[in-house]
């Protein structure tokens, strides 16, 4: 089968079972940036399916490039590995099936693009740790951060609250912290853009 069906039947396949995974507009975004920074190491806090990972891979470039995944759910971690497989990936995209906030102080390796695309709640733990991982001139970006439109509304209903909240914050710090130099793109269900300044 050709990669790009393959591609096509994991993206539907993720939306068939509820799966959420990059949409589309925010992309298209995000693959514009990678065109223009040509980066060789992506970290990417959120696995899911593999969805996001597996495009972000396309635009690695120089030797030794590659995507590291952290994936929290084992169920994710095994489908991402699968689908990774049937892409044939496995040298470009490497998952790590451990919870970020604790995972991410292990590493010390430094990264061209950052992607977060996990649990809201923890946007701010992941945003310090980004900014430690992140090249000074590399981009971090924050996806869902419009929140279905609850982060820029007076959205407080108890349900979403947390994660409401958190991203409130995570909106306020990006734009007011010295070492970011920071927007918020209204695609998809929201981007933040942080380039890093300095550490």
């Amino acid at each position: 089968m050709e990669k790009e069906k393959i591609l096509f039947n994991i993206k539907e396949e993720a939306l068939k079972n509820h799966v959420p995974i990059i949409e589309d507009d925010s992309l298209e975004y995000i693959i514009n940036i990678l065109k223009d920074k040509k980066p060789n190491k992506i970290l990417e806090i959120g696995t899911a399916v593999g969805y996001s990972a597996i495009n972000f891979s396309q635009y690695l470039v120089g030797e030794n490039s590659k995507v590291i995944t952290i994936e929290i759910k084992d169920k994710m971690y095994e489908k991402a590995l699968e689908n990774i497989s049937l892409m044939g990936l496995q040298d470009k995209i490497e998952v790590i099936n451990a919870d970020a906030t604790k995972y991410l102080k292990e590493i010390n390796e430094q990264f061209d693009i950052i992607f977060i695309d996990a649990a809201k709640g923890q946007y701010l733990v992941f945003l310090e740790e980004a900014i430690r991982l992140c090249k000074i001139g590399g981009i971090i970006i924050a996806d869902n951060m419009l929140y279905r439109g609850r982060t820029l509304s007076d959205y407080n209903e108890h349900k979403h609250r947390t994660a409401t909240n958190r991203l409130r914050e995570y909106l306020v710090q990006m734009k007011e912290d010295k070492r970011l130099n920071s927007t918020l793109i209204k695609v998809g269900d929201g981007l933040a853009i942080s380039i890093v300044k300095n550490k």
